[in-house]
């Protein structure tokens, strides 16, 4: 390998464009080790004069994710903008555009209600086809097929699902990311090492190993130590890197070593390892949600987990392990009897205790019930609570996105498409045209190709909204009937 900064007495320096363009590096460069695991590494200056150097415009990859949050946002709420429940979206307001007044009533052909059908619209305009199929494709998995129509670049997951949820009946109701067909498009990442080993493979502790040597194998081992040896070679002194650059990848590395570890609820020793306490600090599978009756959960809880995925999941767009996919805060129809206190910066904004304040047990005393009990006429205090609460965490997730800059100067949130949505406007059931009107929207630049920096009232159905989105994006097909007229929706377009 060349030796960087060297040169003899009879040849020119060279200029500090040609040493970095001697050095430079693939954006697809890869550390590769046994047992499946494959990390990316972080955006560098090397891989940037990839492309600069020989000539080529900057570019930066297409990426799409749905960002689902439960029960919605009643539309009287949405109007008083970054005033009111939307407050913790303001600090990313010049980075998106919400959309109010998007009517999504044509997903209502089953009846059910918007737990269900709304929920199966989300992302798709569509009307379920089914307990476990969409009645059509989500945005996210159209632009992968008009993008990537032969495939993902090697080593990376095609696409990735995850979230947490507690509301189980009906897949609809937690996965938002479908297939051509409809099918589900990934396997859904409810837990926090489920979506580590995902995007980032898994450490071989034998297939006839009991459960107890697994455990203390896993303690004792992390994904990264089967690429230690190119881990030294990227960050050592015969690194291709500049300084910057290997400071970089080593900041990068240890931030995968360290959300591993809470991700596998690992208490590392450097000599002795200990018991690690259970996986998850939460319920799963049935247990989440029994009967439908709902769980007991405090704030602390439910936040810790949800925080850990969506830092998970970011750092895997941030690795460019992954372009296309879903992430879930809450179900729709979530059952869940909230505790705690709230905080929203130094400032306490509620003290939640659903059964108590509802005088339920059971299904009852759950926080979907502040939905169903809306009254523009009243102050909604619970329901308001709830709500800003989840775009504090939605805008958690929004934040780690914007927190990396591009190539081109600018953050993955504003080269991404995310698409921000729920399942109602309302929560009242006994209007299905009210309560599948004026469904929460909002979504990010999309590489420039949206507005940005404003609420805008757009007055039109979630089908012309999305398919104006993929026509900005060059999409060889649209959602929903083919018979339909289609309206482009040209306010949103940049």
């Amino acid at each position: 390998m060349t030796t960087l900064g060297h040169c003899d007495s009879n040849r020119p320096v060279p200029s500090r464009r040609q040493t970095a363009a001697a050095r430079r590096i693939s954006r697809r460069t890869l550390l590769r080790g046994a047992a499946g695991v494959t990390v990316g590494l972080p955006l560098l200056e090397e891989m940037m004069l990839s492309t600069a150097v020989a000539g080529h415009s900057t570019s930066v990859p297409v990426r799409a994710f749905n960002v689902f949050f439960g029960l919605g946002i009643p539309a009287p709420l949405q109007r008083e903008g970054y005033g009111g429940v939307l407050e913790p979206l303001e600090s990313l307001k010049d980075k998106l555009l919400v959309m109010r007044n998007v009517d999504q009533v044509r997903c209502d052909q089953s009846g059910i209600n918007a737990h269900f059908d709304g929920a199966s619209g989300a992302f798709t305009a569509e009307p379920p086809s089914g307990e476990a199929k969409a009645g059509g494709p989500s945005i996210d998995q159209v632009i992968r097929r008009t993008h990537y129509a032969d495939g993902l670049p090697t080593g990376m997951v095609p696409t990735l699902i995850g979230g947490t949820f507690f509301r189980r009946s009906r897949v609809s109701r937690y996965v938002h990311s479908y297939n051509i067909d409809g099918t589900v498009a990934a396997s859904m990442q409810e837990r926090p090492r489920d979506l580590f080993d995902r995007v980032f493979g898994h450490v071989d502790s034998g297939s006839n190993a009991d459960e107890s040597t697994v455990r203390e194998k896993r303690l004792r081992k992390s994904v990264l130590d089967s690429v230690v040896d190119q881990y030294k070679h990227y960050t050592g002194p015969s690194s291709p890197l500049g300084t910057a650059s290997r400071g970089r990848v080593a900041d990068h590395l240890d931030r995968i070593r360290e959300l591993e570890q809470r991700a596998f609820s690992l208490q590392r020793s450097q000599h002795t390892p200990v018991d690690p306490p259970p996986e998850s600090s939460i319920l799963h599978g049935g247990l989440a949600d029994p009967g439908g009756e709902g769980i007991d959960i405090t704030l602390d809880e439910l936040t810790s987990e949800w925080r850990l995925m969506a830092e998970l999941y970011a750092l895997a767009v941030q690795a460019d392990r992954v372009r296309f996919g879903s992430l879930t805060f809450l179900a729709a129809g979530e059952r869940i009897r909230l505790t705690g206190d709230y905080h929203y910066g130094d400032r306490l904004v509620h003290t939640f205790d659903d059964a108590s304040r509802l005088n339920a047990s059971g299904s009852k005393g759950c926080s979907h019930e502040w939905w169903h009990k809306f009254n523009p006429k009243k102050d909604n205090t619970e329901l308001r609570a709830h709500a800003h609460m989840k775009m504090r965490e939605v805008a958690f997730f929004l934040k780690q996105l914007d927190a990396v800059t591009e190539a081109n100067g600018k953050t993955i949130l504003e080269n991404s498409l995310v698409t921000i949505s729920t399942e109602s406007g309302d929560g009242r059931h006994n209007d299905p045209k009210r309560e599948l009107s004026g469904v929460f929207h909002a979504i990010s630049g999309g590489g420039g190709r949206f507005k940005t920096g404003q609420i805008m009232d757009v007055g039109q159905e979630g089908l012309d909204v999305y398919n104006t989105m993929l026509s900005a994006f060059d999409a060889a097909s649209t959602l929903g009937p083919k018979r339909r007229d289609h309206q482009t929706v040209d306010a949103i377009l940049a």
